[in-house]
Formats: C-alpha cells, structure tokens, sequence
C-alpha cells in the first residue's frame, strides 16, 4: 500500500469537488444562450452525438492532471524493485582445516572456491568486490576492485590452514571496505596459537573511537557475504564482530556450508569431526539485518549465491515517487491542452 512523507497535504483534494460543482454551474449557465437559435436541430446535426460528449474530455484531463499533483505534493511513496545502488561486496571465505573435509564432492574447499568464483562472475560489472580469508586470523586476500581477474584468482590462491576465526574474518572484511576507519572496540577474544594476529584487535594505548551506531543494514553502499563450515575456535568473539557492523550500518549475510552429520578430517595426527555453528551465523546475520542460508552440496553452496547475487542486482525498498506523480500530471495537462486546441480550436 502507498504511503506518503507529508499526508497532510492530501486535504488539498476537498477543492476538486468544489471544481466540479463549478464546472457544472458554467455549463448550465451556457445552455440559456442556445435559446436564440431557431433551430436546434440544426446545432445537433452539426455538433453530433459526440460534440456533447467530447467537449468534457479536456476539463476532466486537466482535473485529474491537477488531483496527481496534489498526490504529488503529498511525497507519495511505495514499494518498488529498483537496481541496487551497492558499490562493495566483500567475501569471507573461511579456510580453515575443517575445509579439507570431503563429506562435499570433491572436498569443502574445491566445491566453495568453484561457487565463489560463479558469484563473483554473477555480480554487476561496475560493484567492487573484495576477498578475505580467515582461519587462525584473518587476512584481506584482495582489496575491493572491479577486475573479476584479480579476485579469482585471489580465490584460486586459498588454501586450508587450521582454526576458524569467524569474527576476524568479519572485522578484516569491515577493514577492507573502509580502510580510513579503525576498529577500535575492545574486543573479546578466544585461545589462539602465540602467532595468531587478527586483524581489529585494540592496542592497550588505543584511545576509543568516539562512533554514533548507525541502524543496522542502513549502509546501501557496502555487504559482506561469510562462508563458514565450522566454530569459531580462535581470533575475535563473532558477535562482537557482528556489533561493529551493526553499528556501521553494514549488513552480514552468513552461508553455512555443511552436510548435517559433518565432515572427518585429520588434525594434528587426530581424527577430528567437524561441526558447523549454524546459531551462531544466524545470529550475526540477524544482528546485522541480513539473512542466513545453510547449504550441504555445492549445488546449495552455488543456490545460496545466486539468491544473494538476486537481493545484491536489485533490491525491494519503500521509494518516494513524487516525481513520477509529476510526470503523469504534465502528460495529463499536454493531452488535455491538445485534445482542446484540436476540437475546439482554443485552450478550454
């Protein structure tokens, strides 16, 4: 259903009644004059049964003509599917060793890299897209670029490693979309091998960044799109990271990726199965304004990106159209004035 910015404007189409009712009062005032013709058969024959009838058309036309404007004035707005205005999409692809599972044909890791490389070639040609890996830490694999190129084989260069750092995979990706802005919350982070840097982290003398939060999902520029098939086990607490772009504004949407009995792998000389931490994901997605979506074969894996690609090309939002309510009241007024000039020789 419309709705409208400044509804109280709409009063404004009392009047047309009021026209109406004048209209007819000019009209019936005119028909005394007809009076002083000896003949009306004569004027019948020569106006014909249309005359009566089409002569109303212009004043009807610009009636309505002036009803849209008013509409117009009022900032009528509705839901609309529009081309997305997004400029950034940032990939998180989770490499950790749980990857090396098979239990997806031929292996987690193949069947991620083949559906991230259809989603990046699936994207408009003018949205930057960028690609952060993350395991024990997190590291910006491809800054944001429109070459397809570059980002593919970015992609092509990921390899397995050990734990899974989801949160600084999502604070490495907020980093990649806007570099000029520090990460300056205090962070709760897990065990993590001496070595392990993620990215985001506060240094003991780092002042506090001083950030008005912005309504989740209210960033139109920027997304981030995290693959991950396991739980976070190391680097940033994911909902905290999910905070920070919350608060950005930017939203996060998650893929699972993961059959539901998991995968066997061997790690450190164990066996190990892998489990995929769906409440989690679903809740960095809800946090952030997004959606979370479970895929068990790379068909899935493949699905959950084209539904995404779908929402990134086009996206559904509450639009104003004055200016279409505009358009539609100067195209009234012109036929109006040239079905006038046409039939009457005058504008009237």
């Amino acid at each position: 259903m419309p709705s409208f910015l400044a509804a109280e404007f709409l009063w404004v189409l009392l009047i047309l009644p009021l026209a109406v009712a004048l209209y007819i009062h000019l009209i019936r005032r005119r028909k005394p004059s007809a009076l002083r013709y000896p003949n009306l058969g004569l004027i019948k024959e020569a106006v014909g049964p249309r005359g009566s009838v089409r002569r109303h058309v212009p004043p009807v036309l610009a009636l309505l003509a002036i009803a849209v404007m008013i509409v117009g004035i009022a900032r009528p707005t509705t839901v609309l599917t529009l081309p997305s205005e997004r400029s950034t999409v940032v990939l998180a692809m989770d490499v950790s060793g749980s990857m090396r599972a098979a239990d997806v044909e031929p292996d987690r890791m193949s069947a991620a890299k083949s559906a991230a490389r259809g989603f990046v070639s699936d994207q408009a040609r003018s949205t930057r897209i960028g690609l952060v890996a993350f395991s024990t830490s997190a590291m910006i694999m491809q800054d944001p670029t429109i070459s397809r190129t570059e980002v593919t084989e970015a992609i092509d260069a990921l390899r397995p490693q050990r734990f899974t750092a989801v949160g600084s995979g999502i604070v490495a990706a907020l980093q990649a979309i806007d570099p000029e802005d520090p990460i300056t919350m205090s962070l709760n982070t897990r065990n993590r091998s001496p070595y392990a840097e993620p990215l985001g982290e506060l240094k003991p003398d780092q002042p506090a960044l001083d950030l008005k939060p912005l309504p989740p999902g209210s960033n139109t520029s920027a997304v981030i799109v995290l693959l991950s098939d396991g739980r976070t086990n190391a680097g940033v607490e994911p909902l905290d990271a999910a905070r920070l772009a919350a608060d950005r504004g930017i939203r996060v949407f998650t893929v699972g990726f993961g059959t539901p009995t998991g995968g066997i792998i061997d790690f450190g000389g164990g066996m190990m199965r892998t489990q995929l931490d769906e409440e989690t994901l679903q809740a960095i997605a809800d946090m952030t304004g997004a959606k979370y979506f479970h895929a068990a074969t790379e068909a899935d894996l493949k699905e959950a990106y084209s539904s995404l690609t779908a929402q990134f090309v086009s996206e559904t939002k509450r639009t104003e159209v004055s200016a279409g309510a505009a358009g539609i009241a100067l195209v009234l007024l012109i036929i109006a004035g040239a079905l006038s000039l046409m039939w009457s020789s005058r504008l009237a």
